[in-house]
């Protein structure tokens, strides 16, 4: 038996690492002491991220308390085997940081389903995400588990991370390699993995205490952990890759890049990433730049330039003035060369074996709650593009399905702020941009109208102010100011909802609290965003329920992604009618008197043919 012992908040903890049959007979009689204690934590080390990528590795699991942890070397084989899955089905409760990683982990390479371990699961992850989501550079502590243990439970809880990733170098490797390459009896990771599941333990009942002090529910915290579980099934399932398409991608994408580059250059811009080189040049072609950055240069960002180049940020052309051809270019080209590598590449990078990619879904990102996909990161892409959601196919035999919310942040919006004139046009089956835009202009309304108000509302949603509104519109600011007067006399009850909201946070610690009971910290310096926390996390709930809803309709089998407002599904062409149907009516409920609709549109084989492609 290999033991290492450590100080974690004045007291002497110890990790054991198991080297013998006899060794593996005290963890599991260890086991069964802690078992009946309470919740034991666990952890695995494995030798990267993408779980699914042909040689992936898992290399320990570890088990622990407050003060003793067991790592069990997976690596070894056999008895080590047989242990940890010994374990794992004994074990009546777990606490896990990170769970839906490690129940993936487990799943694919021990042979422990997911739907086994997860409702045995407490995540304390999720539960410090419900306490503050923010993380630290937005002024929170993080979700991460060293920052979390540095603040609950011993401040030098980071160092044997440190120690670590020192040794990581003086072996040669990186960040990246390091959990491949370093030794399995090394000392350092040894007492690493063991300190976790000590930190994890050690973490959960400080988190609980919190969470009780805060006042927030128990059902919350339950909701989270049923909707991180879906997500994690969808990661596990994947999707199917048609990989010779995504070869013509990364070919297509350079050329792409090049061509663009090249008539920059025609410009004088030799480096695309040089904002004093672009800026000189526009500037020479009669442009007129106004915005700098905080050091003093002129800003040249995908705002500025999209402006320029008379495009939204969705891409799409605002016919508000004459491309110029340069910033178009710019833009153009480092969207390629972003796209080859965080999509194209990627792709190819963590294929598996079966031809499918499983893009980590993330269910509680944002500060609002509000999911996320990586690795690639697909909530990204322009609403219009085909090009790469081409590469995504449903299963053999099926098609792919896309459901939306019809524009849901302003029926969370109408329904949090009770906006009169707003309910009035949802029931009726208006348009809510034309309505909007007959109430501002008049029943004569202009299509550049329609989009200005599809601005303004937007911008109210989502916290934009004069200048964001104005570059996205394209519009004059004298007619960007005149028409947000108008709104705000259509709809006073938004204006007065933000007022409201801003004064009670003041009163609460600068914390909104959402329809949910989630906890919203707000900024000093930006309390105007309340609006926007509190329609986007209502929002990111909706889609919640609603994949709720879709589980309990036996339709858990078909789901591919949650994205934004959109959830995509494969099913078999036969059902696809049907399938979609059912997934409607999932995604169809009432919010305080506000009806929360959605559209499901069957595509081809391709999520890309729901959006132009032509498979």
């Amino acid at each position: 038996m290999q033991t290492y012992r450590h100080n974690v908040a004045g007291d002497t903890v110890t990790v054991h690492v198991p080297q013998t049959r006899e060794d593996l007979a005290q963890f599991s009689a260890w086991l069964v002491e802690a078992n009946r204690r309470g919740p034991v934590a666990l952890d695995t080390e494995t030798t990267g991220l993408d779980i699914y990528r042909p040689g992936y590795r898992l290399r320990t699991v570890q088990f622990g308390d407050a003060h003793t942890a067991w790592v069990i070397h997976w690596e070894r084989g056999g008895l080590f085997h047989s242990a940890v899955r010994a374990a794992l089905r004994r074990v009546a409760q777990v606490l896990i940081h990170n769970a839906p990683f490690d129940w993936l982990v487990l799943d694919a390479h021990a042979g422990i389903a997911l739907e086994s371990l997860a409702p045995r699961t407490t995540d304390t992850k999720l539960k410090a995400g419900l306490v503050d989501p923010r993380q630290p550079q937005e002024g929170g502590i993080g979700t991460g588990l060293k920052p979390l243990s540095a603040f609950y439970v011993d401040r030098t809880a980071p160092d044997t991370q440190g120690d670590l990733t020192q040794v990581f170098r003086s072996l040669g490797l990186t960040k990246a390699t390091g959990w491949a390459g370093i030794a399995l009896d090394h000392p350092t990771y040894n007492l690493y993995a063991g300190l976790d599941c000590i930190l994890t333990a050690r973490l959960d009942p400080c988190l609980t205490v919190e969470l009780d002090r805060l006042g927030v529910r128990d059902r919350l915290v339950q909701y989270e952990h049923e909707i991180a579980r879906i997500c994690a099934v969808m990661q596990r399932a994947g999707i199917v890759l048609d990989e010779e398409y995504v070869y013509g991608l990364q070919d297509a994408l350079n050329d792409e890049e090049a061509r663009f580059v090249d008539v920059a250059a025609r410009y004088g811009v030799e480096n695309v990433n040089s904002p004093r080189q672009i800026a000189e040049a526009l500037i020479g072609m009669g442009e007129t730049l106004t915005e700098r950055t905080a050091s003093g240069a002129l800003k040249v960002d995908k705002a500025v330039l999209s402006s320029l180049a008379d495009m939204s940020l969705q891409w799409e052309r605002q016919h508000m003035r004459a491309p110029n051809p340069l910033a178009e270019a710019v833009i153009r080209s480092k969207r390629a060369g972003k796209w080859r590598s965080a999509y194209a590449d990627t792709f190819l990078e963590t294929v598996d074996a079966q031809g499918r990619i499983h893009p980590f879904i993330n269910s509680m990102q944002a500060r609002t709650g509000r999911m996320s996909i990586t690795r690639p990161a697909l909530q990204t892409l322009p609403s219009s593009d085909a090009m790469i959601r081409r590469a995504m196919l449903a299963d053999p035999g099926h098609v792919m399905i896309s459901t939306d919310f019809a524009a849901v942040e302003l029926r969370v919006l109408a329904a949090l702020a009770d906006v009169k004139r707003m309910k009035e046009a949802i029931h009726a089956g208006e348009d809510l941009h034309d309505f909007t835009a007959r109430m501002v202009y008049g029943p004569d309304f202009t299509a550049k109208h329609r989009k200005i108000s599809k601005g303004i509302a937007f911008g109210k949603v989502y916290g934009g102010g004069l200048g964001t509104i104005q570059r996205q519109t394209g519009a004059p600011e004298a007619e960007v100011r005149a028409a947000l007067a108008a709104y705000d006399r259509v709809y006073p009850e938004v204006k007065r909802a933000s007022s409201r909201w801003q004064r009670e946070a003041y009163e609460t610690g600068m914390v909104h609290i959402s329809a949910t009971g989630r906890r919203l910290p707000l900024d000093r310096d930006r309390t105007y965003a309340v609006v926007n926390y509190a329609c986007q996390s209502a929002a990111r709930d909706c889609l919640g329920q609603a994949l709720l809803n879709m589980e309990e309709a036996g339709l858990l089998d078909y789901l591919k992604l949650p994205i934004h407002d959109e959830v995509l599904v494969s099913a078999p062409e036969s059902d696809a009618k049907d399938v979609a149907r059912a997934v409607e009516q999932c995604m169809t409920f009432d919010l305080f008197g506000v009806p929360i609709d959605a559209t499901a549109e069957i595509g081809g084989r391709s999520w890309g043919s729901l959006y132009g492609a032509d498979f």
